[in-house]
């Protein structure tokens, strides 16, 4: 009777290791795909700021390239506008020539 009461009390530990492991194996799977879930939303955001950083820096790019033209064009008009300054000087010097 004894003998017949261990062997059920093995039994009925074993039975509950057996599911305490299996409990622990589900949680630490869960645990597992959560946590690869997490790693592939953080990449997923990761490459989104990325894609938004690179369309930023196409445009700032852009911007640049934008300002440097306005630059040239504004100084070959300043340059020009020196001339024509010049160019009226010369005329008033020459019509004050004419007139003496």
């Amino acid at each position: 009777m004894v003998e017949a009461y261990q062997e059920q009390s093995s039994s009925l530990d074993l039975n509950v290791r057996i599911r305490d492991l299996e409990e622990k194996n589900r949680l630490l799977r869960d645990r597992v795909l959560l946590l690869g879930q997490s790693v592939v939303d953080e990449r997923t955001q990761g490459f989104k700021e990325i894609q938004e950083m690179k369309a930023n820096v196409i445009k700032l790019k852009e911007d640049v390239s934008r300002l440097k033209e306005l630059m040239q064009r504004m100084a070959e008009q300043i340059s020009q506008t020196t001339r024509k300054e010049e160019l009226m000087i010369l005329q008033r010097q020459m019509d004050l020539l004419r007139k003496s």
